[in-house]
């Protein structure tokens, strides 16, 4: 019974959560890497903005540089990647910190970096400006802004689990000192 009780606590449920996150944020920059022209091919028409109203008060946003946008995509990629890192470290952390029985500051702060980097790829870099200074969301081909907002209420939903996770295995403190007991 106790390994049921430890399994359905909100740690655990970050832990796993975490892990699952990991798993997929590794598996888009492996696809990323090893289909490198498909997502290429993405980046270029967003940055473009060939498939937008073609607004002439907007076009000058454009980037028509094949260079510039693949510097963009390889630096799209490479955040992917430190993201998948930062993530697994902490779900590894957190399975550590499970199996000995206590809790591992290092495991929520590693996953609350992989949260937050997936927060600004997907929140800052996708939504933001793929989607409004780009204007991706003008394009009926190339709209990412489903899949990025998917991601964005994952790892949003991560980070405060993180941080619930890490709130209730705090000690509870004595309102009339501040100390933890």
């Amino acid at each position: 019974m106790q390994v049921f009780r430890r399994l359905g606590t909100l740690p655990v449920a970050a832990t796993v959560l975490t892990g699952m996150t990991a798993t997929q944020m590794t598996l888009v920059t492996a696809g990323n890497i090893t289909d490198f022209g498909t997502n290429q091919a993405f980046v270029r028409h967003v940055l473009a903005m060939d498939t937008t109203f073609q607004s002439s008060h907007m076009m000058w946003r454009a980037i028509t540089s094949p260079g510039v946008a693949d510097a963009i995509y390889i630096a799209i990629i490479a955040w992917e990647l430190i993201t998948a890192l930062a993530l697994l470290a902490g779900f590894f952390a957190g399975i550590r910190s499970h199996l000995a029985g206590r809790t591992l500051p290092i495991a929520s702060q590693l996953s609350n970096v992989g949260w937050i980097m997936q927060l600004t790829l997907f929140g800052v870099g996708f939504m933001a400006i793929g989607g409004e200074w780009f204007q991706m969301w003008q394009s009926s081909k190339w709209n990412g802004l489903s899949a990025a907002l998917q991601n964005l209420i994952v790892a949003s939903l991560g980070l405060v689990l993180t941080h619930l996770a890490t709130k209730e295995s705090r000690p509870a403190t004595n309102p009339t000192d501040g100390s933890f007991h």
